[in-house]
């Protein structure tokens, strides 16, 4: 009998580590205070790397002579380095021809073309090089793309901007309540960015003689018209804990 109240006392203690612990909370949990704002900063920055795209055309002179791409790309290759441009910033972009499939002509009134790349720090620099090369040559020039060697610290100091004008947002909302702001809890960027790469013909061919339909134009006057800029926007998303 003894042996058995034994056994039974032993396999109690056994057991209670196992039963489920029950846990009273007397604190409730706490409410955090905040408050959620938007802010947003944008700024325009004048380019300092602009892409032209420039296509030289042979053209005939007359019915038997005929001004060739090696002429028309020494001329230009000639007024890129007197223009103090690097080698690197001066390429040849494509090669074709011309011919209508139903006319039979003859070799040398084959009209070969050529597309050339060049980049340049000032939206001038392009008339002074243009003037020097044989307006008839000059089939068509385009702004290829254009940015700013330093479009990645814009874009922080922007981010850092759109940031500040949120808490300063929810600075003055608070204090029109009497609430202090407190530190920021959620910080997130909603959108924005720059677009530095819009497509479009340029406008400002001034000091070319533009070839159109065999009849010549008269010289554009130089432009004084400022280039196109970038405009650089984005908004931050930030959450404040209040004091």
């Amino acid at each position: 009998m003894l042996k058995r109240m034994l056994l039974a006392v032993l396999l109690l203690l056994f057991f209670i580590p196992l039963l489920p612990a029950q846990v009273v909370t007397t604190n409730p949990e706490k409410i955090v205070k905040k408050i959620e704002v938007t802010g947003s900063a944008e700024q325009e920055i004048t380019p300092d790397e602009i892409y032209f795209n420039i296509s030289l055309r042979e053209y005939m002179k007359d019915k038997s002579n005929k001004v060739d791409i090696t002429t028309l790309e020494k001329q230009l290759q000639n007024a890129v380095n007197q223009a103090g441009i690097a080698k690197e910033n001066f390429r040849v972009e494509n090669i074709y021809g011309n011919r209508w499939y139903w006319q039979k002509k003859k070799p040398e009134e084959f009209l070969a073309s050529k597309r050339y790349t060049l980049k340049l720090s000032d939206l001038s620099r392009i008339d002074g090089i243009l003037e020097k090369v044989d307006a008839k040559g000059v089939e068509a020039v385009n702004v290829a793309s254009y940015t700013h060697t330093k479009i990645e610290q814009y874009r922080k100091e922007i981010k850092t901007a759109a940031l500040k004008a949120a808490r300063e947002k929810a600075r003055y909302l608070l204090d029109g309540i009497g609430a202090q702001l407190g530190d920021p809890i959620e910080i997130q960027e909603m959108g924005g960015d720059y677009q530095p790469q819009p497509m479009y013909d340029m406008a400002r061919m001034s000091n070319m003689a533009m070839n159109v339909a065999g009849a010549e134009m008269e010289q554009a006057a130089p432009s004084d018209i400022d280039f196109k800029k970038i405009k650089i926007r984005y908004e931050i998303r930030a959450v404040f804990g209040i004091k």
